[in-house]
């Protein structure tokens, strides 16, 4: 394993990731693409403990697009299987490392045992007082901003850009502040569409199960020497207080 990166002074509080690559990675191998997504879930594990070390407070993965459904059916069999098994595996762990779960996207078109599993996945990482870890299952960016503005119609409440973001399934957690994506493309793929509006963009050509602690720390890096100015000038960032980082 490379060697890991001192970490930078100036933590992103909110790290998203879309976690691509484990097709191409097990194809590379001679491998059925579902080794690539079991590969996939050890990269995530190792990636939960280093953004907890480093001191991100949240972390949000893409797991699986509503777009997906439209793989191979065998493909999307296996990927269901496998978020079966990894909870049972994992929710154990999560919870003794005081790492809060959550899963963002739409529940109605998962079987109800996936549902059940969701639920009962969530209830027992409730106390969690740690990281806080959402993945975007079944998910898409245009679904959750559209069910935003739904929900305000239902409620009769006027849409405006304070009330869509209350609205949104990651209303919980603040935007987040980098984004990376692996596996070479570059591009977010209906990720996060809202939430990434002003997020720093990171696109490593590690695949996902080849990002390990080292790859981390140099996205966090490329994240640290960034200016971040939300509209301002350079000049204006200067002459302001400095905020305290996080």
């Amino acid at each position: 394993m490379a060697k890991a990166l001192s970490i930078p002074a100036v933590v992103p509080a909110h790290i998203a990731i879309v976690m691509d690559g484990n097709g191409r990675w097990a194809k590379r191998r001679l491998l059925p693409r579902i080794a690539g997504h079991r590969q996939g879930v050890e990269s995530l594990r190792r990636c939960i403990r280093a953004c907890a070390e480093r001191g991100v407070r949240v972390l949000t993965v893409f797991a699986f697009s509503s777009e997906n459904w439209n793989r191979p059916p065998d493909e999307v069999s296996g990927l269901m299987d496998l978020m079966a098994k990894a909870l049972g595996r994992e929710v154990p762990e999560l919870q003794k490392n005081g790492v809060r779960l959550r899963f963002v996207g739409e529940r109605r078109g998962l079987s109800e045992r996936m549902q059940q599993g969701l639920l009962q996945a969530e209830a027992a990482t409730a106390a969690g007082a740690g990281l806080q870890l959402n993945v975007c299952f079944n998910y898409g960016g245009r679904w959750d901003i559209a069910q935003a503005a739904a929900a305000l119609a239902v409620r009769g409440e006027p849409i405006t850009e304070t009330s869509l973001d209350r609205a949104m399934a990651l209303a919980h957690v603040p935007d987040p502040d980098l984004l990376i994506r692996t596996g070479g493309e570059q591009r977010i793929s209906n990720f996060l569409l809202w939430q990434a509006a002003y997020s720093e963009l990171v696109f490593s050509d590690r695949l996902w199960p080849d990002f390990d602690e080292a790859a981390l720390d140099e996205a966090m890096a490329a994240y640290a020497a960034r200016e971040r100015r939300f509209g301002q000038t350079s000049e204006q960032l200067a002459a302001a207080p400095q905020a305290a980082v996080g």
